[in-house]
């Protein structure tokens, strides 16, 4: 069974930074698609960033390009999102999430929610002054 945990949720001011990680403690991710999603109050899930197993091919939002960078290390096990310039808006739950399927992540195209058949529990982060 594949479990994602989540972590490095928590609350940071306008502007600053913050780093989230995703780790499968039972489960060897290597080969999968794993990416990020994000939920904010009152609103649809959306797709944030996408990565493929070789850690080159890599999807953004438009929402979160060029401020957010998504990375993984196959030998740790984790996928990381190092999140700058942060906003209000940004302000939601973050879903790590994987699949076994390429076709789900390009530098054009993140896939949806039902393309995304593994989701970690979710961790809070709330941009507040």
């Amino acid at each position: 069974q594949l479990q994602l945990v989540e972590s490095g949720g928590g609350l940071v001011q306008p502007g600053g930074s913050l780093r989230l990680s995703c780790t499968a403690p039972t489960f060897a991710l290597h080969g999968y698609t794993l990416g990020w999603f994000r939920q904010a109050p009152g609103k649809e899930r959306e797709a944030v960033s996408c990565i493929l197993f070789n850690g080159v091919t890599t999807g953004y939002s438009a929402s979160v390009k060029g401020r957010f960078i998504v990375s993984r290390d196959n030998a740790k096990n984790t996928v990381t999102l190092q999140m700058n310039s942060l906003k209000t808006e940004d302000t939601g739950d973050y879903y790590c999430v994987a699949d076994d399927s390429i076709a789900v992540c390009s530098h054009d195209r993140i896939g949806s929610v039902s393309d995304f058949h593994y989701w970690g529990q979710g961790t809070q982060v709330t941009v507040s002054s």
